[in-house]
């Protein structure tokens, strides 16, 4: 079934058709990949996109399921031209993304048209992936996998953590990455505590950790993978955290499944790490779901109410970070299915001394 299908038969009665502008819903809904777009999707009519000469002939080649009009120096009013031919009443546009002003502006201009604030619904449907997001999901994995494997062999005292994040960057997109699929987290030593500590220039000291999270992005859908590593021979205590997080992680992936809600998966690593101490320094969720973007639904944590579906592919990535000492987090990414889940990342979780 085309994507347009599948939005339709959510479209919520009271609008006679939705207006997509937000960049990723827009790309996931037609194929096309420009940086300007409408999209108008309505219950009969043929969809349309409205796009201004710069991006009219590659929408025409991406996007053959729909009328493709180009805008002239008021878009609005072509917008304003298509509803009146589609007989659209009732619009429903993307509360979540649609500005004040941009409303306003859409208020002043479609004169006659209902305007209808609504959930994310794109956001939803493209919580399920099917079989070629999948793949193409896989081969984004598959390239931060190698990257992994190359940079324990590029690994040493005396670099800065800014150098290891040029060079996954620079080697994934070497492998076909369109680039990184956001900012790069090294962080060694004590700064391995901060959950988020993107690179820095500090330089990296022997028989601490080094933990990198990081994926790419490859025709248009991201990875992300965490692994923490030992720049020398690791502690007693150091060994310790790395095995409470590894079997958290394991817990959590050996029991995700689908019909379980976010929360009930989060809680498979959370009572682990907390009955070893430490649940006071997991405080981040398990996980999330990923897609084109590197955070989308569904939901992988203590507040996520919502069930896993089949087709969604998650995050699984528990930590403990002990400020002033350091942290460790274990990242991969997992395919829901019926009964488990598949995990995409091939790397080794053993924890590695270099």
């Amino acid at each position: 079934m085309l994507r347009y299908q599948k939005l339709r038969q959510v479209l919520p009665s009271e609008t006679d058709a939705l207006l997509t502008m937000q960049g990723l819903n827009r790309s996931w809904l037609t194929g096309f990949n420009g940086s300007v777009g409408m999209v108008v999707t309505g219950r009969e009519h043929r969809p349309v996109l409205l796009t201004d000469f710069r991006y009219t002939q590659q929408a025409t080649v991406q996007t053959p399921d729909y009328q493709v009009i180009q805008t002239g120096g008021d878009s609005l009013a072509d917008l304003l031209n298509v509803l009146q031919q589609q007989s659209i009443k009732c619009l429903g546009f993307e509360k979540d993304f649609i500005t004040f002003a941009q409303y306003q502006s859409l208020q002043s201009k479609l004169e006659g048209v209902e305007l209808v604030p609504l959930e994310d619904i794109i956001l939803n449907l493209r919580s399920i992936k099917d079989e070629g997001e999948i793949e193409l999901l896989s081969q984004a994995v598959a390239i931060a996998d190698q990257a992994y494997t190359h940079i324990l062999g590029f690994l040493r005292p005396g670099l800065t953590e800014r150098q290891v994040a040029l060079e996954l960057e620079h080697f994934m997109q070497g492998l076909g990455a369109d680039g990184a699929s956001f900012e790069i987290i090294v962080a060694s030593g004590p700064r391995s505590s901060l959950p988020h500590g993107v690179a820095t220039d500090r330089v990296l000291g022997k028989n601490e950790f080094v933990k990198m999270d990081f994926g790419c992005r490859y025709q248009g859908y991201c990875s992300d993978m965490t692994r923490t590593v030992v720049l020398g021979r690791a502690d007693e205590k150091q060994r310790e955290v790395y095995k409470i997080v590894l079997a958290a992680q394991e817990a959590a992936i050996g029991g995700i499944r689908a019909g379980i809600t976010g929360k009930e998966a989060d809680a498979l690593a959370r009572e682990l790490i907390t009955a070893r101490g430490y649940g006071e320094m997991f405080g981040h969720g398990l996980g999330h779901g990923i897609g084109k973007a590197v955070h989308e639904l569904p939901g992988v944590g203590s507040q996520s109410e919502k069930i896993l579906p089949v087709g969604s592919v998650v995050t699984v990535e528990p930590g403990i970070y002990i400020p002033q000492w350091g942290g460790v987090r274990i990242e991969d990414m997992v395919v829901v299915q019926e009964g488990g889940c598949r995990i995409l990342t091939k790397s080794s979780k053993e924890l590695v001394e270099l």
